[in-house]
């Protein structure tokens, strides 16, 4: 009786033990290959960013990522637009602006003028972790600009928030005196992409959004890394796939062999 079930789990020990046997140096340098792509595969990629104003305008209840910049865009009486400073990857990743956007309690104080239009600002500088080394971002504020019929939201932003300042590409750099230096500068992963908080005030939505676009003559631009990590996993996927199969028709070879 106890020499049966010993026979039998050798003989099961003994058909688990040939197939890996059987593997070889061949089979051994599979495994430890496809193991390490794999690992290659599921590693997070190192986010980058900009540090950026971007430019937002409010379609009913929520911002929208404007689809033209400052400079063309024209607002109609009773708009509300929006400026976030922020550090994100792009357009996608952008921090909406915080705060009440309300037009009628932004303008309260403004009386309506015949041939001359009103649009309300709401304008966020962003968190400490946004902020340049050495900087602090001034609370948020909104502000209500009287304007010429004609005038764009680069006018109305420069009625109410100067000093602007802008580089050499015509990108926004600063609103308000803010920040004092850089311009859509580059920042690594580890200092805060993406670290404005969303809309508050009871307010709803993701405060992430928007269609990715390139440029930089337009404030809202984010600059583009055409190198984003993005593409890493793709291929470490692929390569994971073709190792795993070039492993499945060495075995069934040698299994026929």
């Amino acid at each position: 009786m106890n020499g049966r079930p010993r026979g039998a789990a050798g003989r099961r020990a003994g058909v688990r033990r040939r197939p890996v046997a059987r593997l070889g140096v061949r089979g051994a340098a599979v495994l430890p290959l496809a193991v390490a792509v794999t690992a290659l595969g599921a590693g997070p990629a190192q986010a980058e960013g900009y540090r950026y104003w971007s430019f937002w305008q409010r379609d009913g209840g929520s911002w929208s990522y404007a689809t033209e910049g400052p400079a063309t865009a024209r607002p109609a009486d009773g708009d509300v637009e929006g400026f976030r400073f922020s550090v994100s990857a792009d357009s996608q990743d952008a921090a909406k602006p915080r705060g009440r956007a309300d037009f009628d309690a932004i303008c309260a104080g403004t009386p309506a003028e015949d041939g001359r239009k009103r649009v309300a600002l709401l304008l966020d500088f962003g968190t400490a972790g946004d902020a340049p080394d050495g900087e602090r971002p001034p609370e948020p504020r909104t502000e209500c600009a009287s304007l010429p019929e004609d005038a764009t939201s680069g006018e109305a932003l420069a009625a109410v928030a100067k000093p602007l300042r802008y580089n050499t590409s015509a990108l926004l750099c600063a609103i308000a005196g803010y920040p004092e230096r850089g311009c859509g500068e580059q920042v690594s992963g580890d200092a805060g992409a993406g670290t404005g908080g969303g809309e508050s005030s009871g307010e709803s939505g993701s405060d992430r959004a928007g269609d990715d676009r390139a440029g930089g003559d337009r404030a809202g631009d984010a600059p583009v890394d055409e190198a984003g990590g993005s593409s890493t996993g793709l291929y470490a996927g692929a390569a994971v796939v073709a190792v795993l199969a070039a492993g499945a028709v060495w075995q069934a070879r040698r299994r026929r062999g």
